[in-house]
């Protein structure tokens, strides 16, 4: 069975807050834990990185849960991990909100893994308003795990025991977390939709993340500015992007967007340079004011037709008259299938899904899940 693999290696866990680990930073450590994933059929993993102190993020910290024992794989040593990958593939893994983590391993060395139980899609088949790892320890443990270490800088060597007691805790709970919810599914009937949520997690993760469109620039509100304000924030945006790569640390720590859109606005209300740039970036950043002045300069000389251009989406093609009901339709069969299932709307399909499906019927099984699809399939506004 998928989410419950039978006989040797199943996860034990023993609860405890302070679970003993093993740092794995030297090649003559990994035998260990080689020897754990030998003897497992599923494992629960979850990964630190340092996205908030870089300006690309790097995997620093890969955390296993193997055999009943713990293993933090420190990924900025160096360390040979080519029989690592293979071997965690071929499990069933455990995790929580795996999106990102599946991205960021799938972007370090094509890993994709075999199967997989979210605990974070699990909670929200179960309708827990609170799905985050926090709060789903505190109220089936009693485990605080404590907000200060969410930011904090896994590149930093040497990792301080702090930290890796957090660490540890984030993969210690996670099996017995999924045998209770797995519990709770199996008596809803919905573990199966589990399973379909998380093979579909797994196929998308591996596309990695999105590349660059060269739109990026255009922050939220920018439809909004003219000509000359849009041809700034196209400057300042870059400007801040090549100081955020010079200075290998993530844009908004070099200025955040509202200031950029601010200058943008400024443009277009005609005020003059000096007005727009009195600002203050701070005494870290004050020396980024004269490339600063460069770059609104730039924009403000720019001709607006030489920006980037957008491509035309088919999707932005307004619905026919008949499409928008069918719409309404399905929208109002999918909030009644939620009341009665006691699920968040968006979970069956979001307002996206219901115009694909409404431009195009015969869609709804690419588009949806299959237990999803089913669902609207089996209303009697489906088979009129």
């Amino acid at each position: 069975m998928l989410f419950s693999p039978p006989g040797r290696g199943k996860l034990n866990v023993l609860l405890n807050s302070k679970p003993s680990y093993q740092l794995l930073n030297e090649a003559a450590q990994l035998a260990p834990l080689y020897n754990a994933l030998d003897r497992s059929d599923e494992v629960a993993i979850d990964t630190e990185a340092d996205n908030l102190y870089r300006y690309r993020t790097r995997v620093c910290l890969l955390q296993i849960y193997a055999a009943g024992e713990i293993f933090l794989v420190d990924l900025l040593s160096d360390l040979p991990l080519d029989d690592l990958w293979p071997r965690l593939a071929a499990k069933h893994l455990v995790m929580h909100g795996s999106d990102y983590d599946l991205r960021l391993l799938h972007e370090l060395c094509d890993f994709t893994p075999h199967s997989l139980f979210d605990t974070m899609f699990a909670a929200q088949l179960l309708n827990i308003p609170k799905f985050g790892l926090a709060a789903l320890l505190d109220y089936h443990f009693g485990v605080k795990l404590s907000k200060a270490f969410q930011k904090a800088n896994w590149s930093e060597r040497p990792l301080r025991t702090d930290l890796l007691n957090y660490a540890a805790l984030d993969v210690h709970y996670l099996p017995a977390l999924r045998d209770r919810m797995r519990d709770e599914l199996i008596q809803l009937g919905r573990l199966e939709w589990l399973k379909q949520k998380c093979q579909w997690q797994i196929a998308s993760a591996s596309d990695g993340f999105p590349v660059p469109d060269g739109q990026n620039w255009r922050l939220g509100g920018s439809e909004r500015l003219g000509g000359p304000g849009l041809c700034v924030l196209h400057s300042v945006w870059h400007w801040r992007e090549m100081w955020a790569e010079r200075l290998d640390t993530p844009p908004f720590k070099v200025t955040g967007n509202e200031l950029l859109m601010r200058l943008a606005r400024a443009t277009d209300d005609g005020r003059p340079l000096e007005e727009i740039l009195d600002i203050n970036l701070g005494r870290r950043h004050d020396r980024l004011i004269p490339s600063l002045t460069d770059a609104v300069r730039r924009g403000m000389a720019a001709d607006p037709h030489t920006l980037p251009r957008r491509e035309r989406r088919r999707e932005h093609k307004p619905l026919a008259p008949e499409d928008v009901e069918r719409q309404d339709r399905l929208r109002a069969d999918r909030d009644r299938l939620a009341r009665q299932l006691n699920l968040e709307p968006t979970l069956i399909a979001t307002r996206s899904q219901l115009v694909q499906i409404a431009r195009d019927p015969a869609s709804i099984d690419n588009v949806l899940l299959p237990w999803q699809a089913g669902l609207f399939k089996a209303q009697p506004a489906w088979k009129s």
